[in-house]
């Protein structure tokens, strides 16, 4: 199953609806704990899915399973914490949200998982893919855009 990912931050309109469209991704997965931020600019939730749709033919979906909690969230962003107890927290908690088991390998291919991180080193979209590879046998063959 072929998966992308991609964060919105440090890049333009036209670079980011470029790469989902060159990567002929099929529906965008939005891995956000909020999606209706002002300072999303083009990647506010009923914006996206419009020019997802007019620019790319693509599909979108908000999955807030996959998001981390508010708490993990405001302890790694606003309070300035470490990556590795970031990780901790949010692999728990996929594991206790048991989401491997809510969701199809299948729903995944052609799927792109959007967060607002303009890289994946320290990103949940990474961590996510990386979770349900370790209980999906390794069936998402994942590329980050």
């Amino acid at each position: 199953m072929d998966v992308t990912t991609i964060g919105f931050t440090k890049t333009t309109a036209e670079d980011f609806f470029g790469r989902i469209k060159a990567a002929r991704v099929k529906r965008v997965l939005d891995v956000r704990l909020h999606n209706t931020s002002q300072l999303a600019g083009f990647a506010k939730s009923d914006d996206l899915a419009f020019f997802l749709k007019t620019i790319c033919g693509a599909g979108y979906v908000h999955e807030p399973l996959l998001a981390p909690t508010e708490e993990i969230m405001t302890a790694f962003k606003k309070q300035k914490g470490d990556w590795t107890i970031f990780q901790n927290n949010f692999m728990g908690l996929m594991a206790d949200r048991q989401v491997e088991s809510h969701l199809k390998p299948e729903a995944f291919d052609g799927s792109c998982l959007l967060c607002s991180e303009d890289t994946p080193h320290h990103c949940h979209r990474r961590l996510v893919c990386d979770y349900l590879n370790g209980k999906w046998g390794g069936k998402l063959s994942v590329r980050h855009l």
